[in-house]
């Protein structure tokens, strides 16, 4: 089983994958309009597979992150062809890497708090239960800001390390198969190729979409303006992943954690 999961990792590093209708999308100029597949429904899929714009968005009051000085809308309206919900922020904060903490970029995390789903969310639960619980029933957002000019090949780079990091993980603690290695290796390759080799420019937001369930098909990660990747593993871990252990962004973490003590339904 190990070396399955070897296998997979190395096809991860190796392999260049196109998009397919399964697996995603993969755009062949990053500055082209971002395409999506069929996301939500099958009369919204028809849309979907024409240029969508998210570059506009209706934003009120804001955020500051005190660690950078970078801002942040309190709720955020995308605009495209496709209805998507009005997204509230509910924390947001620095990343810092190295022992000499250089600050990276600034990160908010939003959700659409006005799915009825949430009334099924008591208020008593935990920070934990109730953020896998946005996940994994709303549309959640990411907005990454760089504190400086950077390259998007840093960012595609950390995403990749975490997923094979969890692949690893799940392998180790047998809650994942080869099966489900294997499935996960295309739309980790989608998501590899989506990032140009390009400068990310300095205070540029770049927002990252989970899109919301649906009976149709798995959930759809959308990287604004880059393309989008079909796969619920891949999806849900990247956002998912900014909660676990201390998270990338320790005061992002704190600050969602507060704010989710008012969150639910009953």
């Amino acid at each position: 089983m190990m070396f399955a999961a070897r296998r997979v990792l190395a096809s991860v590093s190796t392999r260049r994958s196109f998009a397919t209708a399964r697996h995603g999308v993969r755009m062949h100029g990053w500055r082209k309009p971002l395409f999506w597949g069929a996301c939500f429904t099958f009369p919204a899929a028809y849309a979907l597979k024409h240029s969508i714009s998210l570059d506009a968005e209706v934003a009120t009051d804001e955020v500051v992150d005190p660690d950078t000085a970078i801002t942040f809308p309190r709720t955020l309206s995308v605009q495209s062809k496709v209805k998507l919900p009005t997204y509230t922020l509910l924390g947001c904060g620095v990343r810092t890497v190295s022992f000499l903490g250089i600050k990276v970029y600034s990160v908010g995390f939003y959700a659409d708090l006005s799915n009825p789903k949430l009334e099924e969310l008591p208020r008593s639960a935990s920070a934990e239960e109730k953020i896998k619980f946005l996940v994994d029933n709303t549309s959640c957002l990411l907005r990454i800001i760089p504190t400086r000019n950077t390259s998007y090949t840093h960012l595609r780079d950390a995403f990749i390390r975490t997923l094979t990091a969890r692949i690893q993980a799940a392998y180790t603690g047998k809650t994942m198969t080869q099966e489900d290695a294997v499935a996960v290796a295309s739309p980790m390759n989608t998501l590899k190729s989506m990032f140009p080799n390009a400068t990310f420019a300095k205070h540029q937001p770049l927002d990252i979409i989970l899109t919301p369930p649906n009976i149709i098909q798995e959930r759809t990660l959308i990287v604004r303006d880059l393309g989008a990747v079909t796969n619920d593993w891949v999806s849900k871990t990247i956002v998912l992943s900014y909660f676990d252990g201390q998270g990338n962004s320790p005061p992002m973490k704190k600050a969602v954690w507060e704010s989710l003590e008012t969150v639910g339904g009953r």
